[in-house]
């Protein structure tokens, strides 16, 4: 206040529009940091959300079964043909068809490891990196430790409260696909459908072909032996 010149309209009139225009740098200065902030914010918050889907993802992948076969079977077609499967552990069920069933469970399992291995913790790339080292290997891979891994971290992403630790959660295993034939009936269907319509196109091709002949047989009857060419005006 002590350099406030207040002497005279002008001065006043420049003190004063000096002040805004002090105002005015500073909170233009305030904006873009918070713009800069919520911008990065933003970014985290989307990156977060990415990531947290892909782990989900990934977890009903490697632990939507609690029954049948725990483990996931690397065993090849290649393989199936010139050696045995590998027997199944103590406690476990046999799944038919084995072979494709098994062939669909490992790609969905060798899909989410590779996202794991992308964008989970240390501890979860870790518990990936061996499960893909287990594959490759040719050895069948228990999957239920990755999956509380990734529990507790999905949980805590999300501000939830921990899995109570008295509780005896069975052993998880990957998700069994399903196999579905309703595309193929359907196609199917639809094939019987244009062979259907077919019919009914070589039916009307024969019933042109009938009245054709019909016509053909008119006018050769009409053409008898009485028919005098001369009525008709030819010679």
């Amino acid at each position: 206040m002590r350099g406030l010149d207040l002497s005279s309209w002008q001065s006043l009139f420049s003190t004063l529009l000096a002040l805004a225009l002090i105002t005015l740098v500073g909170v233009g200065i305030r904006l873009l940091a918070m713009q800069t902030i919520q911008q990065r914010r933003e970014r985290a918050n989307r990156q977060i959300n990415e990531r947290l889907k892909v782990l989900i993802a990934a977890y009903k992948v490697l632990g939507g079964s609690f029954t049948g076969t725990l483990t996931v079977d690397p065993t090849h077609m290649r393989d199936l043909r010139g050696a045995e499967l590998a027997p199944l552990a103590e406690g476990e069920f046999p799944e038919a068809p084995r072979s494709e069933r098994a062939r669909r469970t490992r790609d969905a399992v060798e899909a989410a490891l590779s996202d794991i291995i992308l964008l989970g913790t240390e501890a979860q790339v870790r518990l990936a990196e061996r499960a893909a080292r287990e594959l490759v290997a040719g050895r069948h891979v228990h999957t239920h430790e990755l999956v509380v891994s990734l529990r507790d971290f999905i949980r805590e992403a999300l501000d939830l409260a921990p899995v109570p630790r008295d509780l005896a959660i069975p052993m998880q295993g990957p998700t069994r696909p399903q196999a579905s034939g309703r595309g193929r009936g359907e196609g199917g269907q639809g094939e019987g459908g244009r062979s259907r319509g077919g019919g009914g196109g070589g039916g009307g091709g024969g019933g042109g072909a009938a009245m054709g002949g019909g016509v053909g047989l008119g006018l050769v009857a009409g053409a008898g032996p009485d028919h005098d060419p001369a009525a008709d005006g030819r010679p």
